[in-house]
């Protein structure tokens, strides 16, 4: 598959996903009214897929990984929060369960790309030769 925009790269799909799903469980119940669990686990989620889509633009491989590194710390925030919210009742046991592996999902893709990208740093480089016109 060829990556031309942010939108093809799997690991965002997967994060944008999460962001909409914590966004749907978050706006139910009491989880609505506690405004600052709201906002915080939202904004990391948020945080997961952005990332991954600032750091496609930002020119070299290496900014890339580093913006990876943060999306997926992302997901780690979000997994801590999720802990919070079955704590305090905001969520039951099978959603919490639900948007932790789908965390994982988001996480799991998300470092396999920065594997697949330093993979591709660590390749030696070969100049273009022309192509070869003998008749």
């Amino acid at each position: 598959m060829i990556i031309r925009r942010f939108e093809d790269i799997e690991a965002w799909q997967i994060a944008r996903e999460l962001a909409k799903q914590v966004y749907v469980v978050s706006a139910q119940g009491s989880f609505r009214r506690d405004y600052s669990l709201k906002d915080q686990i939202n904004r990391a989620a948020g945080s997961a897929m952005d990332n991954t889509a600032e750091g496609f633009d930002g020119g070299s491989s290496s900014e890339f990984i580093r913006f990876l590194g943060y999306a997926q710390r992302s997901c780690l925030e979000v997994q801590s929060q999720l802990y919070r919210a079955l704590d305090r009742g905001h969520i039951d046991q099978k959603a919490f369960s639900d948007l932790y592996d789908l965390t994982n999902q988001a996480r799991s893709k998300i470092g396999g790309f920065i594997k697949y990208l330093k993979s591709c740093r660590r390749q030696p480089r070969t100049k273009n030769q022309e192509p070869d016109n003998s008749p």
